[in-house]
């Protein structure tokens, strides 16, 4: 059964075996949560260098769970359906130490020729550099500075997305190419760079919240369950891409740090600082083509999804189960 050429996420006809790479970290292990849920089999490949055992716990003794440690800098061989291609670090903190986009999606690649799987490549929102175009639409080619602190990650993400529609283009192999904004959610790394996960942490912490420049730069945050559901519309559908996953809401810095405040502590300071160099000053995606190919949108409200982050980060911090809330996005 076919709705609009897509199969719907419940409905298969067999299932999978499926390796999540990078699938210990915090947008990966919801992933696997949802795609065990569904009942596939999913291996995880992980090097621990972002990701954390505890976010997969959970899952230790299912029959239908494997986990590997393995970095993808290195090739590796296994029979799968599909691959979904998350390892990379994403916050400032440690994508600048372990830049690993090109080799391992090569690697990476390379398994999906070899095994005849269907590819997903997490990209970024990053490859538009600082937009000139507001919204940023996935025909932009972006505004990019090649020699900037940041961009090992940028350009390894658009080497990545290069390398794939070439082994589309030229062998033949099933892709699938996610652009992603900006995610938060529990499981993030709370000490990662990141601004969601910078505000909460100082927030509970009763530390002043860190603006760099003079917080009017924009982003726009989406909830880790929003983002896993259309990660999955987008490997079950007919389409390459690339597509935008993101929340099109879009709030600048500083009502940011005042979200934050609300939700946890109202009296929380706000620090200025000199901002760091080739930062974005706007990021907003057009989600028209996921909208109309995927049956995507975002359903979780910054409101409402930050509350269940702030319980997870609580837990961590403090070890105060009072305020814990389960943090599968199944």
């Amino acid at each position: 059964m076919k709705l609009g050429g897509k199969v719907p996420l419940g409905l298969k006809a067999k299932r999978l075996r499926i390796v999540v790479t990078g699938g210990a970290g915090f947008v990966g292990s919801h992933l696997v949560d949802r795609l065990i849920a569904r009942g596939d089999s999913v291996i995880v490949v992980d090097n621990f260098f972002t990701g954390r055992k505890e976010n997969l716990v959970h899952q230790f003794g299912n029959p239908r769970f494997e986990l590997i440690r393995h970095d993808v800098v290195e090739p590796i061989l296994l029979e799968v359906d599909q691959i979904y291609h998350l390892a990379c670090p994403a916050s400032p903190v440690h994508y600048k130490f372990n830049p690993t986009n090109v080799v391992g999606t090569l690697n990476m690649l390379g398994l999906a020729k070899r095994v005849g799987a269907r590819f997903l490549l997490t990209s970024t929102s990053e490859v538009y550099g600082d937009p000139l175009q507001h919204p940023q639409v996935e025909t932009y080619w972006g505004n990019v500075n090649p020699i900037g602190v940041r961009s090992c990650y940028d350009e390894g993400k658009r080497t990545a997305e290069t390398l794939s529609m070439d082994y589309h283009r030229g062998l033949g192999i099933e892709v699938r190419i996610a652009r992603i904004f900006n995610t938060y959610g529990p499981r993030m790394c709370i000490d990662d760079g990141r601004v969601v996960s910078n505000f909460v942490a100082q927030a509970l912490r009763k530390e002043p919240l860190t603006v760099y420049g003079d917080g009017k730069q924009t982003r726009s945050f989406q909830y880790v369950s929003d983002l896993v559901e259309g990660l999955m519309r987008l490997m079950e559908g007919e389409h390459v891409g690339p597509f935008n996953l993101g929340n099109p809401g879009e709030f600048t810095m500083l009502e940011l740090a005042q979200v934050v405040q609300e939700v946890i502590d109202p009296n929380a300071k706000i620090e200025f600082k000199a901002n760091t160099e080739d930062d974005p000053h706007k990021r907003r995606p057009d989600i028209s083509k996921a909208k109309e190919l995927l049956g995507w949108e975002p359903v979780v409200s910054l409101r409402k999804g930050l509350p269940l982050m702030v319980s997870d980060f609580r837990q961590r911090i403090f070890g105060d189960q009072r305020d814990s809330q389960p943090t599968s996005s199944a």
